[in-house]
């Protein structure tokens, strides 16, 4: 989704969409993981303001993924509700120098420099941040027998 910036009022706005994330099973493909399996659709909620030139956003990821326990290699859901912040500021002007240096008050802040704010990177990567870096069916799984392979959670070797 693309929001104009000029369209971005003072006052809060509240929108709930859908957001389309399948993209990332392309990403996931690619460096050869299988762990997680995106759905084509995940619903956000968002809230959206402006100060001044500041861009400010408050939401929240609401769907289920398809994961592959990293123990048992057994396919359970993980549940996405995952709340995110974004404060965007104007990008600093070019001074024709190259590269600039980021002062340290400019660490955290994020920019933007077009007209309009396209929230599809944004929300991938809340995505991506949401996700456990080894998923697993449950804290107690046992995982496969190292002698048979068998999974070990409902039968024995």
């Amino acid at each position: 989704m693309k929001i104009p910036v000029d369209d971005i009022p003072q006052s809060p706005k509240e929108i709930t969409f859908s957001e389309r994330i399948e993209e990332l099973n392309d990403l996931y493909s690619k460096e050869g993981a299988a762990d997680f399996r995106f759905p084509s659709q995940l619903g956000v909620s968002l809230v959206y303001y402006r100060s001044g030139q500041e861009l400010f956003f408050h939401g929240q990821l609401d769907g289920e993924i398809a994961a592959r326990c990293g123990r048992c290699l057994d396919d359970y859901v993980v549940r996405l509700n995952r709340q995110f912040d974004w404060v965007l500021t104007p990008a600093p002007a070019k001074t024709g120098r190259g590269a600039e240096e980021l002062k340290s008050g400019e660490l955290g802040l994020s920019f933007y420099s077009t007209d309009e704010i396209d929230l599809t990177p944004l929300i991938a990567e809340q995505v991506m941040l949401a996700l456990p870096t080894r998923p697993l069916c449950a804290d107690t799984c046992r995982g496969l027998c190292d002698r048979c392979g068998a999974n070990r959670n409902s039968e024995s070797c």
